[in-house]
């Protein structure tokens, strides 16, 4: 803290004065001011400090050091303590290094916290900007359909070159996204098939004209009625049959753009299933393309976790056992059971309770390792914007007990996760996505 002038003493009686840095003045102190009467405010040039504002004022002055007296100054308290108790001493060096501690812990959560928002931003940034690609789509379409193909092109094969890059992906939850299902579901519907293809090793061709076919499924569907663009339990025999004409309006489409045979094929068979039950050709079995049976599969738990009313929307994690359990043999077995080892048991979105009892929701799937997601924890005390998405992954001690319904989280848990009404997806790199664990 002291420097010591070497040579010449500075006070030729006695070798008590050193040059002190500003930064470490404090009150006591008996100072020598080292500059002219009219540079300074004090009546005098030397004094003993008696108040935090004289501190301020001298550190005004311009100057990084000052002279003082150690003779005529008080002793420093807590040097003085440590000098007669070491205890003490270790005491203040044990606190020094607490502070620090925190002041480490509290930047890391800080720059932690600005990480999770950067990426969430770029996700939600990307799929908004694919739901506006979606809408000038469909304004294409009637008098530029080639143009509107190389559009849409460009886009998907973006998309797949990302997935296939060295690296994992992670299935990543949005926050509740403006914007109405039309526009919203085919985005949708298009991260996941072409996650999920990825996973059961399609090659990039297949893969272009998957996400193709996925973008553009529902295509047929402004021919309609809006009273029948959502299949509803409800629709009459004529509603019903008025509803499966999207299909083969999409596929008019799609022979307008000049889409690939593949991509054709898969449009044409987006409603139909492993079983024959499907529509409008009721094909079964291996009559269906590879395309096909995953974007079947997608466009249904898409479906059921983005109901036309809000009111029967399923959780992801409900909308994916109701598959496994009630549809199973509806679906193709390899794509289903890829399906479920990508999105994990509870996938994003899921409402879930954690081992010692916290609740939390699913925001984030590492396709390669789905059951250890990345979940927003509920802590009481802390606001839901300077919460830490917890890891399992760096979390060993810590897993999901089971899955909740919104509605049977306490009142301040479902505030502070606020379940979405809408499961909107997007993609982004592991390595982007991962920041460790907070347990």
């Amino acid at each position: 803290m002291l420097e010591r002038q070497r040579g010449k003493p500075l006070n030729s009686k006695e070798d008590n004065v050193e040059l002190v840095d500003v930064k470490s003045l404090r009150i006591g102190m008996f100072v020598e001011l080292d500059v002219g009467w009219l540079s300074h405010p004090f009546p005098v040039g030397s004094f003993k400090i008696s108040s935090s504002r004289q501190i301020d004022t001298i550190r005004g002055l311009g100057q990084a050091k000052v002279r003082v007296n150690l003779t005529k100054s008080d002793p420093d308290p807590e040097a003085a303590a440590a000098a007669v108790n070491p205890a003490l001493a270790a005491l203040a060096a044990e606190r020094t290094a607490a502070a620090q501690r925190e002041a480490a812990q509290r930047q890391a959560h800080a720059e932690q916290l600005a990480q999770q928002q950067r990426s969430l931003v770029v996700c939600e940034r990307r799929f908004g900007e694919a739901v506006r690609q979606y809408r000038k789509t469909l304004e294409l379409i009637p008098t530029q359909p080639k143009a509107a193909a190389e559009f849409c092109h460009t886009m998907v094969s973006d998309f797949v070159g990302e997935m296939l890059a060295e690296g994992e992906s992670a299935i990543r939850l949005l926050s509740e996204a403006a914007g109405d299902k039309s526009s919203m579901h085919p985005v949708n519907v298009t991260i996941v098939s072409l996650l999920l293809g990825k996973a059961m090793g399609l090659g990039q061709p297949e893969l272009v004209d998957l996400g193709m076919a996925a973008f553009l499924h529902d295509a047929g569907k402004v021919q309609l009625p809006d009273r029948v663009r959502w299949l509803e339990e409800n629709f009459s025999t004529a509603e019903y049959k008025l509803y499966q004409e999207h299909v083969a309006q999409g596929v008019q489409v799609a022979k307008s753009m000049e889409l690939s045979k593949a991509a054709m094929l898969a449009i044409a068979q987006h409603h139909e299933l492993i079983d024959g039950s499907g529509f409008p050709m009721r094909v079964k079995g291996e009559s269906m393309t590879p395309a096909a049976r995953i974007l079947a599969l997608v466009n249904r738990y898409d479906n059921l976790c983005n109901p036309s009313r809000a009111a029967a929307a399923m959780t992801p994690h409900e909308s994916l056992s109701l598959i496994f359990a009630q549809l199973k043999t509806k679906f193709d077995s390899v794509a289903l059971s890829a399906f479920i080892r990508m999105m994990g048991v509870y996938p994003p979105g899921s409402v879930v309770q954690l081992m010692d009892e916290r609740y939390g929701m699913v925001v984030s799937v590492n396709s390669a390792r789905p059951l250890k997601p990345r979940v927003i924890v509920h802590e009481p005390g802390i606001s839901k914007h300077e919460a830490l998405i917890l890891d399992l992954e760096h979390a060993p001690n810590i897993g999901i007990r089971r899955s909740l319904k919104p509605a049977a989280l306490p009142a301040e848990a479902l505030d502070f996760l606020a379940p979405r009404q809408r499961v909107s997806y997007f993609f982004e790199r592991v390595s982007d996505s991962q920041m460790g664990g907070l347990a």
